[in-house]
């Protein structure tokens, strides 16, 4: 007898409820062995209540963040025991684990943190903004034209820090009475200064082509991802070609709720191994791992879904090609970047060889990219971001100090 949709999520939902109560007891274990900062020593928090799927999410401001700690101390709040466990062996900076909201105001009481980083508009965000002389600044995982980007919730935040005047003209359109020149700072991509790592595959005359495609989305208008509709034909093409090397990245979310995608996803994973096997030379690349920074500087061309991947390629300023959803709800906002897309649409994934090619020599399509890239980030020279995202911590200290010595709280 098939397994219904209620017996599937049901099923999911324990497995989930043991994963849980092994990692609270694998926690439990080792907490007593963490350190545990100093009462007021930690300046600035980062605030992560999401599970290991979303890790993603705060892996990618680890480098910064590092960064960041050597001038002002830095903390991640967790509130999950699985992302805790990962952070514990992951993160560069302290971690403290939150779970209840008893240990959210122990945190604050003993450190009273300035600033409190969020990447991400988690509902459990308020449990943390309701706390005062702080200073609550949204500053995401990614740079996007998606609709997530001009949410209500910007509002929320005191301040947010974001890429560039792509980003300002999209919240000044989009969000009522918002002053996007007083609670904006514009920063760039920092996390581009720290796009690096060995390639997994010798340097060699194939063209290397990056397939990072999103997930499915969770509702018709955020159905983005390609995996089920273009995927398996790009795979399938690019495989067959000798000139070519696939690097599948695909987004860690891929298959959690449509069976579908996720078979489609499961039968690339599995072309590229036959590919390899039959051809070891080749080097194709399934990549599920935490690291983001090689495939994007190392591909010759990437094809990406509506996402953040899109932006964090075009700070590498090489060919890109996007492909076109196919849900008909799927919410495309082609102001931006996405009106002057090189735009791979289901039915034209077949020939994706000949786009790439065409992709990889066309020096009016990289002209194109310079200029948008400009738009997004502004100055991508190596280390302006990174400098840009500390004076923006310096402006919003100096900021807290100013009213807490008008208010007679310093």
């Amino acid at each position: 007898m098939p397994i219904t949709s209620d017996a599937r999520t049901a099923l999911r939902l324990v497995e989930r409820l043991l994963k849980s109560r092994r990692s609270r007891r694998d926690l439990a274990r080792r907490m007593p062995s963490v350190p545990v900062p100093a009462p007021g020593s930690i300046e600035i928090a980062v605030y992560f209540a999401d599970g290991p799927v979303n890790m993603y999410q705060v892996r990618q401001w680890y480098a910064p963040l590092a960064e960041l700690a050597a001038t002002h101390p830095v903390a991640i709040i967790s509130r999950s025991p699985g992302t805790m466990l990962t952070l514990l062996d992951e993160s560069p900076v302290p971690v403290v684990y939150a779970r209840q909201v008893v240990d959210l105001e122990r945190f604050v009481d003993e450190q009273a943190p300035k600033i409190v980083l969020y990447v991400n508009q988690n509902a459990r965000n308020f449990q943390m903004m309701r706390y005062g002389r702080m200073w609550h600044v949204f500053v995401n995982h990614g740079e996007s034209d998606k609709m997530y980007m001009t949410t209500n919730q910007f509002k929320a935040y005191d301040y947010a820090l974001i890429a560039g005047d792509a980003a300002r003209e999209r919240l000044s359109d989009a969000l009522w009475d918002y002053d996007v020149d007083a609670r904006t700072i514009a920063i760039g991509r920092p996390q581009a200064d720290h796009f690096a790592g060995a390639t997994p595959y010798p340097a060699d005359d194939r063209t290397v082509v990056l397939y990072a495609p999103t997930w499915e989305g969770d509702r018709p208008a955020a159905a983005y991802g390609s995996i089920a509709s273009h995927g398996t034909a790009i795979a399938e093409r690019v495989l067959a070609s000798p000139e070519h090397r696939l690097v599948y990245r695909p987004h860690p979310r891929s298959g959690v709720r449509e069976p579908a995608y996720k078979a489609a996803h499961e039968r690339i994973v599995a072309a590229i191994a036959s590919a390899n096997a039959a051809d070891p030379s080749a080097h194709h690349v399934y990549d599920d791992g935490a690291e983001l920074g090689w495939q994007l500087a190392g591909a010759d061309v990437a094809i990406t879904d509506i996402s953040a991947m899109i932006y964090d390629r075009l700070a590498v300023g090489k060919p890109l090609i996007v492909t076109r959803p196919v849900a008909p709800e799927a919410d495309v906002d082609e102001r931006g970047y996405l009106g002057d897309a090189n735009w791979l649409t289901a039915a034209d994934a077949h020939d994706v060889v000949a786009r790439v090619d065409a992709a990889a020599h066309d020096a009016a399509e990289l002209e194109k990219l310079q200029h948008w890239v400009t738009r997004y980030f502004g100055d991508t020279t190596p280390g302006v971001a990174t400098a840009r995202l500390h004076d923006a911590v310096e402006r919003l200290l100096a900021r807290w100090r100013e009213v807490a010595s008008a208010r007679g709280e310093d």
